[in-house]
């Protein structure tokens, strides 16, 4: 299978080992395992290949965070990358039509693209806020489409769907009789009210949630994601998986069952962090009219618009070579005039600092 090159893995591997500010980090600060309050009898597991679908501890956890999952209605991935592709390559076949929600993770266009599907890209504009607007997504979405792909809350933009609009979302999926895959790696990191926002496995019958302990745990190094779905299709994804997974690790399966099962703390934590990335950010913003851009309202990142007649790739490049801060190009993310911008990265407002500094 031909597929396109991965952008914005491309770039970051390139050149954020050279940066001395990484500002395009889309993780809250990592955990480290003595953080985690595991028990003695960690040294006690066999390191067999375990559950091959995941532990009965683990997708317990992972019922929880929904609200009305069980655990036949879930298997564990090797990430949200893993049950992404899982996905596509058991609900898609060549022809199929997939409309995909951009700026988003480009495994949600270029996967289907290789497949041979009809992929349509739907992109977000930052005048109605990077959210939907559902009469022109009623008008991409045809009879024909197999196959609707979004990322909530989003990255990069920070936006996220409200529940009411998520719904509106659904009614069309519904009438049209379409599958949604939610990549929902950032549930649980809405900046306010409820910070789970509705996931849309638990709303419609043909919604297919993604999850993973990247984002909202911290936990970027276990490799454990998920995908919810009606259980036909997670059937069809474990026959898929056996050819490509195998299990997670046992020990990746056991520290993410402890994590989720004291994610209250590990959300106290978070919290603070992107309260104060946010507040820096915004306190920057002021008094740096070049740039501009719209509020985060969950997630880990923004899309930050620069007023500079220099197309996305080259401002990173010379931003990077003056001050050592790396940003990732808008163009990586099929959108040029921006950067996306994590505002949980360590060392934040000196970083920010550095852009202040560099001299177009």
């Amino acid at each position: 299978m031909k597929i396109a090159g991965f952008k914005i893995e491309e770039w970051m591997n390139r050149y954020c080992p050279k940066a001395v500010y990484d500002l395009t980090t889309t993780c809250i600060s990592p955990l480290s395992i003595n953080e985690l309050p595991f028990s003695k009898d960690i040294f006690d597991v066999k390191l067999g290949y375990g559950d091959i679908e995941g532990s009965m501890r683990l997708k317990t956890a992972i019922c929880s965070l929904y609200e009305n999952q069980s655990p036949e209605n879930i298997t564990v991935t090797h990430g949200a990358i893993g049950a992404n592709q899982l996905v596509f390559l058991s609900l898609l076949e060549r022809g199929d039509e997939v409309v995909s929600i951009v700026p988003t993770y480009q495994q949600h266009y270029s996967i289907p693209e290789a497949l041979g599907c009809n992929v349509k890209l739907y992109f977000l504009k930052e005048e109605n806020k990077w959210l939907p607007d559902i009469e022109e997504l009623d008008k991409i979405i045809t009879p024909k489409t197999k196959l609707l792909c979004l990322n909530n809350p989003n990255n990069p933009t920070g936006s996220v769907i409200p529940d009411r609009l998520l719904e509106e979302i659904v009614k069309i999926a519904q009438k049209k009789n379409v599958w949604i895959l939610s990549d929902e790696v950032y549930r649980g990191l809405n900046l306010a009210g409820n910070p789970y926002s509705k996931s849309v496995a638990d709303i419609y019958e043909k919604g297919i949630s993604v999850g993973s302990m990247s984002k909202t745990y911290s936990l970027p190094g276990l490799r454990v994601g998920w995908v919810i779905g009606r259980e036909d299709l997670i059937n069809e994804i474990n026959h898929q998986r056996q050819y490509n997974t195998i299990s997670v690790s046992i020990l990746d399966d056991y520290f993410a069952s402890v994590a989720l099962e004291n994610r209250d703390a590990i959300a106290e934590r978070n919290f603070g962090i992107m309260h104060s990335g946010v507040n820096t950010l915004n306190n920057w913003l002021k008094n740096n009219p070049k740039f501009q851009c719209t509020m985060p309202t969950g997630g880990t990142t923004v899309l930050l618009k620069y007023n500079l007649d220099m197309p996305s790739r080259e401002f990173c490049k010379k931003l990077q070579s003056q001050t050592g801060v790396a940003l990732l190009p808008g163009e990586t993310m099929e959108i040029e005039g921006y950067v996306r911008l994590g505002f949980c990265a360590e060392n934040l407002q000196e970083a920010l600092n550095k852009i202040t500094e560099f001299t177009y």
